[in-house]
């Protein structure tokens, strides 16, 4: 599936760069950074919703989609260019920023509530009431298999990593990341969440998917309530580590960011890198990493 959808979505997608940067530039060790905040739409959710969008039916009354504004950005995104009705729909916490994104890319928005929860019961409501069809940010299979394909474009652009940092929120790309990097035949992934978002921490304690809180500076993000279901299978398949990390050390990595690459980067774009900065994660010995910088729908500030 994965393979089949990075075929499906080439032609509307960007090939993101691969930058490399030696010991002591951001972190210790040598790291590959896979700039998907360059992607269209400004996050790797363009690929989930493009290949959503192609590999199924699109109804006349077109998409609805509930997101924290990244994935919203995405579909909204993905329909314009495919010629689709796309209505999204936004919790309160959602920045000006990415509001501003669904907008420019001629989607219809609708502040749904308070928390992300609630503007996805809204969208299914009206979903319901319209015939559109629902694009779920992170739990549905043909997302999943969009989002892995930034496994496939990372095991093609930088084949030495041993390892790789991403980002976690409602699981959807490591969860895709996971089904391309079956257990052992791979790099191992490193699930890396905001303390206040700590959903699939939680889940792993649990052994199933469990409510969660869902806060902080990068709650817009990677804030989800629960992880998902498809996610959290394949990624307890995969035998992914989990580290957290604090809010201070996302803002420190972001600025970092800036500092040494002169890249912005949203809060959760810069989480996975705070883990390594932090010493949240430590690398062991011999270890090639890979960080993936995931999104950059912000203000134009650090």
């Amino acid at each position: 599936m994965i393979r089949a959808a990075a075929a499906r979505i080439a032609p509307h997608i960007r090939r993101t760069p691969m930058l490399r940067l030696p010991a002591g530039a951001l972190a210790p060790v040598p790291l590959a950074l896979k700039l998907e905040c360059l992607q269209l739409s400004g996050s790797f959710k363009a690929r989930g919703a493009f290949n959503s969008m192609l590999a199924l039916p699109v109804p006349g009354a077109g998409v609805i989609a509930a997101s924290g504004g990244n994935h919203g950005a995405a579909v909204a995104a993905a329909a314009q260019a495919l010629g689709v009705a796309a209505e999204i729909f936004v919790p309160e916490i959602t920045g000006q920023a990415k509001r501003a994104r669904i907008l420019d890319f001629g989607a219809r928005l609708v502040v749904g509530g308070a928390s992300y929860d609630e503007a996805r019961l809204a969208s299914e409501a009206r979903a319901a009431l319209t015939g559109a069809r629902l694009i779920h940010a992170y739990d549905q299979p043909e997302v999943l298999a969009g989002q892995g394909t930034l496994a496939l474009a990372c095991a093609e652009d930088a084949p030495e990593c041993t390892h790789w940092l991403v980002a976690v929120g409602g699981g959807g790309l490591i969860g895709g990341m996971a089904q391309f990097w079956s257990a052992g035949a791979g790099p191992r992934l490193v699930a890396v969440e905001p303390a206040a978002c700590p959903c699939l921490s939680d889940a792993m304690a649990a052994g199933r998917p469990v409510p969660s809180a869902a806060g902080g500076v990068a709650a817009d993000s990677l804030g989800a309530r629960q992880i998902g279901a498809l996610g959290f299978s394949a990624i307890m398949a995969h035998g992914a580590v989990s580290v957290l990390v604090t809010d201070a050390a996302i803002t420190e990595a972001r600025r970092a960011i800036w500092d040494a690459c002169r890249i912005l980067v949203e809060p959760s774009g810069a989480a996975a890198l705070a883990a390594l900065r932090s010493g949240a994660w430590v690398p062991p010995e011999g270890a090639r990493v890979g960080v993936l910088l995931c999104g950059a729908n912000t203000e134009a500030t650090v």
